[in-house]
């Protein structure tokens, strides 16, 4: 498993964004009910919209993709932040190798259970610290805090990190996700407070 680069804590200062407050819990944040699987045959993954071919993996297929491990700090747009997360997942880059993306394809839509999801753009999604989670800090996610899969953007508001996902669809243009729609801003730089839409 392939490490990456580790924080010093001699820039502990330039990591943390303005408005923010350090914690070692892992706050559970989230709007509605928790989903929980006892049968993880119904999880699957969907890839979708403009794609050349729509990909759905299953959960054993899933599992099956190579896994990395991950270090990177969270900023929820509460105003914690965490510092020092250790992940193992799959990355963006893995996933991509799975679809064909048509040429007009720039804008990512996140699909979560229960109808929540959250936008990004496309160059964001695919950068190399964007990954699928399974496991943080040497455990398996809790359905609390997202499991099976969640997605992990560390340099965006925690918010755009979606819990539960079951779906990733690619969109030529930006439109609001389900937070977004409620008032939160469309991008959610944590270095630039770009955390409600009014900002």
């Amino acid at each position: 498993m392939a490490n990456e680069t580790k924080f010093t804590n001699d820039n502990i200062a330039d990591r943390v964004p303005p408005g923010q407050t350090l914690t070692d819990g892992f706050p559970v944040l989230h709007y509605g009910s928790v989903p929980y699987y006892n049968d993880m045959s119904k999880w699957d993954l969907r890839l979708f919209g403009l794609v050349e071919e729509e990909v759905t993996l299953s959960y054993k297929q899933f599992l099956a993709l190579p896994m990395r491990e991950f270090h990177n700090d969270i900023h929820c747009v509460t105003t914690w932040s965490k510092l020092d997360n250790v992940w193992e997942g799959v990355s963006v880059a893995t996933i991509m190798e799975l679809v064909k993306l048509k040429p007009e394809a720039k804008y990512v839509m996140l699909h979560a259970e229960h109808g929540w999801t959250t936008n990004l753009p496309l160059d964001d999604f695919l950068r190399d610290t964007t990954f699928l989670g399974i496991r943080h800090n040497g455990q398996l996610l809790t359905p609390e805090h997202g499991a099976p899969v969640r997605a992990v953007v560390p340099h965006l508001y925690f918010w755009k990190s979606a819990k539960w996902l079951r779906g990733i669809e690619f969109m030529e243009k930006d439109k609001p996700g389900f937070w977004e729609r409620n008032g939160y801003h469309m991008y959610g730089d944590p270095f630039k407070e770009q955390r409600y839409d009014f900002d």
